[in-house]
């Protein structure tokens, strides 16, 4: 019987596991510092680091520093820069993982992580014990965190390379090992098969102990000062196959322990338990309405929905690819390989593919081969993803800057340059316009002939966090409806960009999802309550004419609602697809391919829907 003694001031309290001892092995004792949760670019990041670092640099007998996530407040290049500029003071060898807001708002799509730190995954061995770290999500998209997929292929390779399974293994992501990362399990099962004995994150800014399937789990607080005058981080002592936790209130004194944790071999077998985990049983219950005709299985995440071509279905994913499936049978017919991670949806025109990636680039590529045609340079990350009309492709970017492009030629017919922070979606094509939001709190409507600012609006909120960005607005009878993480919901006249209306309800809480009925009546949002509804569009007030029986858990995902003929499609970031009927607002089925972020999909003819979900899944769907 193992034991975790959880040492507080207060008193000691004990916590029971079962394991197995460590037997036959014998580790030095050493000790490192858990710094997480820096938030440079918040109002105190920077200078709390500064000291942190500087205290760091005194500590005599600390070997190295894990810095477990949200490094930077939102991802920008300007935060990672100078969060990078304030630890190459330190002395330390350092190892560090991105968190939820590196890259959730991240301007460069996670991209600039990667090259600033060397990388988003961490490996390496310290007199005994080996340590690993993987990045966590979101990638762009808000909802759980997620393990990119990228990265449990990582950690296979790895530990295919370190076939040496009795050594102790310390497990760090930013998140908890819990429901808070929709693919946890997947991470768990990994290091279940190594002797895993402790996992450490942050995400939460308080010291907390968990137990996750057994496994003993510490959450470091953060190193922001908060309300005190000064911030802190988790010194580590490893030594006699246990861990103790002391804080460290930089140029202040090192407080007495509040945890301890006995090291033991937690592997499967020892101590397994899997309560939680996702159920699939849905699937079986409406097999007679919905059924899956292919699976593909990528191995690397998805942000992207696909663009049809012929019978081709063309996507993207993290690892930089633009590839083609065949719409018949899943295969991958070409790929495509740019620098960067892709998380705007390809258009097609003709013969040629637009997308754009975090590397800087927006590519035209030849639809039946994949072949480069031409390349735009920019200064940042394309995130955004573009539409086509008449020829003309038009798509945000980080740099501030919009375009139009000749889809054939790779030719810029116009630039708009006052854009306020980057666009990360698509944008709306109304009545000779061009419309799209920015997280920069701003909302543009653009000449579509000459690129020349016809309104612009702005939801007057004071944190980016808030910007109406992720949806698609959708248009009807000169109304232009949006919704925002800030929960209101508005009406735009679509000419003009003056507000018809703006609602924020305690009883609706509106997000990014939302879609248009076929018949132009309703306005689909839904809820973080998990409701599905339909706000009239002829109402000169917001008003809910029309309900759903749908009923979701706390949801978040700002993928758009589709419609396919009589039936309502609702994505969740739990990987659950949902048919609703337009009519009754009845639940005809649901089908559920992952636990993870359901990515725009394609309605396709036939009844068929293709969709994806962030972990790199891609199915298609025959709907009765």
């Amino acid at each position: 019987m193992g034991v975790l003694n959880l040492l507080v001031k207060a008193g000691v309290f004990c916590f029971f596991l079962t394991a197995v001892p460590l037997l036959g092995i014998t580790q030095q004792p050493f000790k490192f510092a858990q710094v997480t949760d820096t938030h440079v670019g918040s109002s105190t990041g920077a200078e709390d680091l500064r000291c942190t670092v500087r205290d760091l640099n005194n500590q005599k007998d600390i070997d190295f520093v894990l810095l477990s996530g949200d490094v930077t407040e939102f991802g920008s290049d300007e935060e990672l820069q100078l969060a990078k500029q304030i630890l190459d003071s330190l002395y330390l060898p350092l190892y560090v993982i991105p968190g939820n807001h590196d890259s959730n708002w991240s301007e460069s799509g996670a991209n600039s992580f990667r090259k600033v730190f060397n990388g988003e995954t961490f490996f390496f061995r310290h007199k005994g014990y080996m340590f690993m770290g993987t990045a966590s999500g979101p990638n762009m998209r808000m909802g759980p965190g997620q393990v990119p997929r990228e990265n449990l292929v990582w950690m296979d390779s790895v530990f295919a390379a370190h076939s040496d399974v009795e050594t102790p293994l310390i497990y760090i992501n930013h998140y908890p090992q819990d429901s808070s990362l929709n693919n946890w399990y997947e991470a768990i099962d990994r290091v279940k098969q190594r002797n895993v004995q402790l996992m450490l994150c942050g995400h939460g800014h308080v010291n907390k102990l968990y137990d996750w399937e057994g496994i003993p789990g510490a959450m470091g607080r953060s190193n922001l000062r908060a309300k005190d005058s000064i911030g802190g981080y988790n010194i580590i002592s490893i030594a006699n196959n246990k861990a103790v936790y002391q804080v460290r209130r930089p140029a202040v004194k090192t407080e007495d322990p509040w945890l301890q944790v006995d090291l033991l071999d937690h592997r499967i077998g020892q101590h397994d338990v899997r309560s939680g985990r996702p159920d699939y049983s849905v699937n079986e219950k409406y097999k007679a309405q919905v059924s899956e005709l292919w699976r593909f299985e990528d191995e690397a995440d998805l942000g992207a929905g696909f663009a049809e071509y012929k019978q081709l279905l063309i996507t993207g994913n993290t690892a930089g690819y633009v590839f083609a499936l065949d719409n018949k049978s899943g295969r991958k017919i070409w790929a495509y390989k740019t620098g960067g991670k892709i998380y705007g949806t390809p258009a097609v025109w003709k013969r040629m593919v637009v997308v754009g990636s975090s590397d800087g680039n927006i590519y035209g590529l030849d639809a039946d081969s994949g072949k480069e045609k031409w390349r735009i340079r920019t200064p940042k990350a394309v995130l955004g993803s573009p539409v086509v009309n008449h020829g003309v492709a038009f798509i945000g970017s980080s740099d501030g800057v919009f375009r139009a492009i000749d889809a054939v030629s790779g030719k810029i017919r116009w630039t708009f340059n006052e854009v306020a922070g980057y666009v990360s979606a698509r944008p709306t094509l109304y009545n000779g316009l061009v419309i799209f939001g920015s997280w920069g709190n701003g909302f543009y409507a653009l000449n579509q002939q000459t690129g020349k600012l016809v309104w612009s609006w702005s939801n007057g909120q004071s944190s980016r966090m808030l910007s109406a960005a992720a949806c698609y607005p959708v248009v009807q009878h000169d109304k232009l409806y949006l919704v925002a993480p800030d929960r209101y919901m508005t009406c735009l006249n679509a000419k003009t960009g003056a507000v018809i209306w703006r609602n924020k309800m305690d009883d609706v809480r509106v997000r990014e999802s939302m879609g248009i009925s076929k018949d132009g009546q309703y306005v689909y949002v839904k809820t973080m309550d998990g409701n599905l509804l339909g706000v009239s569009t002829a109402a000169e007030e917001m008003h809910i004419g029309w309900h759903s029986t749908l009923q979701l858990p706390y949801e978040l995902n700002p993928t758009a609602i589709e419609t396919a003929g009589s039936q309502v499609l609702v994505p969740s970031h739990s990987g659950l697809l949902s048919g609703v009927d337009a009519v009754s607002g009845q639940v005809l089925w649901q089908y559920k391919l992952s636990n993870s972020m359901i990515n725009p999909m394609c309605v396709s003819k036939g009844g068929h829907v293709i969709v994806s979900s962030m972990d790199g899944k891609i199915v298609k769907l025959k709907v009765k």
